[in-house]
């Protein structure tokens, strides 16, 4: 049992014993309210609990902390108890209880910190990164894929059922334009003398595509009508890009359960009708569907957006967001409880109209957007706006490539998702403690080097050496020195952590908590010699310093990060 659920049984029952007895006036026992003082000084915990219930009491807050206070059972968590300010009830945990942390940490290993969620709410969709595939990722979706993935690492921890999600741009006119920007260029290609259109992708990686069909396949599509051609390039180019964002990716130990088609969504079935279809008929008979202008517009006026917006265009012609309404409508369908859309910051105007979709269906709520900022790339504090490899943008691929995949996660997950992130690349390659992913595996690693000591060996795997090393039942009362004590009131921060960054979607909160675990293993190292010491301390420390390990482990694998036994 966490010690913040144990002190509040501890709590909850002393309020349930002075209401008993008749010191305290109250009908309901309240919740015991506790919180993390700002200062160490003040305790571990303190509880709000008396100031709460002045009212209900009748009574001086002081006075209701003080018949708390009296009747605390006997119990081995608390080790005093002080009453401070207006009312206050400020707690210092037993020794016993914090090296108690040590054990379940190294019982429960990966699963510590997991926690429940009840029915009807943990079945979660998450939906992030949804690129289109017609050009390379840019910087700013290598943060979306860090964030998605870390989001449902987290929320999975916390108890979330999480589905991940990647919606595939597929359909509509910039499929087009990218077909035909691939076919102009491979024409070009061979000789003919052909104006890329205004509307084009012209990136080089376009020119790429191209020669690379030359080269597989020749001169193939050279006689084909125009249209032709621009289908036939719009799909092997489609392929292309597809296949390289999944493989990228997964290089990046981002995956997903789904991948999404939006042609999917004009797929007829068996009476003639797409999911389209079906999602507007739904709209339509809960009255939320008119004709104007010649156009087919939503009724999202209902619902608090600024103006009603268009599905279907005066030409017949459907606009983005009758695409994104039947996808929704989809998601809801499949049964999930609750839906988290990860979108750039310069979609904030787009979210109202969505929510106001999932209003009309009878579902308000159910819709979360998460917005992120972009991501300023830097070179030793200097700006970077072009590719050295091609004079273009600089690509996720071309950032991992050069600086890695455990610092690009760890730094892009290391501010908030609505707080830009200044991204320096020297910084980020750099091995030493200024390079915060490598100061906390570091950390990580060292532990690791010390087992390997312990154990007298040169090579071994963590796992087996601690086992071998710290003996069973080992006895931790010798971990008393402030800086075990600190160290131990780290550690059972973390289900409470993984709780509230689960609930807040701000997975960047565990790598502060990296950092700081990381922080005070180094200064526990430093004050606290673990090998040479009376065979007791040495055995403790070792199961403390084992169980930091495995914490930085679990925490680093819920940012998607290794952490490396040798560096």
């Amino acid at each position: 049992m966490q010690i913040r659920e144990a002190l509040e049984k501890i709590v909850d029952q002393a309020i349930a014993d002075a209401i008993a007895s008749g010191e305290l006036a109250m009908e309901e026992a309240p919740a015991a309210g506790l919180e993390r003082p700002r200062d160490l000084e003040n305790g571990d915990w303190a509880s709000t609990v008396a100031m709460r219930s002045a009212k209900l009491a009748h009574a001086n807050p002081r006075v209701i902390a003080q018949a708390i206070v009296d009747h605390l059972p006997e119990n081995d968590v608390i080790k005093s108890a002080e009453i401070a300010g207006p009312g206050f009830i400020n707690f210092r945990l037993t020794e016993q209880a914090l090296q108690g942390v040590v054990d379940s940490v190294r019982e429960q290993r990966g699963d510590f910190g997991r926690g429940t969620i009840p029915e009807g709410q943990r079945k979660v969709n998450l939906e992030y990164i949804s690129a289109n595939p017609t050009g390379p990722m840019h910087v700013g979706h290598g943060r979306w894929a860090a964030l998605g993935d870390s989001m449902a690492r987290v929320m999975r921890h916390a108890g979330y059922d999480v589905s991940e999600e990647f919606y595939v741009n597929d359909h509509g006119t910039q499929m087009d334009v990218f077909g035909n920007s691939i076919a102009v260029r491979y024409m070009q290609l061979l000789g003919h003398d052909v104006e890329m259109p205004e509307e084009c992708y012209g990136g080089a990686y376009v020119a790429d595509i191209a020669q690379g069909i030359i080269d597989r396949e020749g001169r193939a599509y050279e006689d084909m009508s125009d249209d032709e051609r621009r289908i036939a390039m719009r799909e092997i180019g489609y392929r292309e890009m597809l296949e390289n964002q999944r493989s990228l990716l997964e290089r990046f130990g981002t995956t997903f359960d789904k991948w999404f088609s939006e042609r999917d969504l004009y797929v007829l079935d068996a009476d003639g009708k797409s999911a389209v279809d079906r999602a507007l008929e739904v709209m339509r008979e809960r009255g939320y569907i008119f004709e104007a202008e010649d156009a087919t517009w939503f009724r999202s006026t209902d619902f608090g957006d600024d103006k009603d917006r268009v599905l279907i265009k005066a030409n017949g012609e459907l606009t983005y967001f009758t695409s994104d309404m039947a996808y929704h409508y989809n998601k809801v369908q499949r049964g999930f409880d609750h839906l988290i859309d990860i979108w750039g910051a310069d979609h904030h105007g787009y979210i109202k109209r969505c929510e106001a979709m999932m209003e009309a269906w009878g579902n308000p709520g159910m819709l979360e957007v998460v917005l992120g900022q972009l991501v300023n790339l830097l070179r030793d504090g200097e700006p970077v706006r072009m590719s050295k490899r091609t004079g273009e943008m600089v690509t996720f691929e071309e950032l991992v490539d050069e600086v890695g995949v455990d610092a690009t996660r760890f730094l892009m997950l290391s501010r908030s998702s609505d707080q830009m992130i200044d991204f320096d690349i020297e910084v980020a390659k750099k091995q030493d403690s200024s390079n915060p992913v490598y100061y906390v595996q570091y950390a990580h690693a060292r532990i690791c080097s010390i087992l390997r000591k312990a154990a007298g060996v040169e090579e071994g795997a963590a796992d087996e050496l601690a086992a071998r090393v710290v003996p069973a039942g080992v006895d931790l009362s010798t971990l008393t020195h402030e800086s075990e004590l600190a160290l131990m009131r780290k550690m059972d921060d973390f289900t409470e952590l993984v709780a509230l960054a689960a609930r807040d979607r701000a997975p960047f909160r565990l790598t502060h908590y990296a950092q700081e675990l990381a922080s005070l293993f180094h200064q526990f190292y430093t004050n606290c010699h673990i090998m040479g010491e009376d065979p007791a301390i040495r055995d403790a420390r070792l199961a403390l310093a084992d169980a930091c390990r495995i914490l930085l482990a679990l925490t680093l694998s819920l940012l998607g990060v290794s952490a490396p036994e040798r560096m």
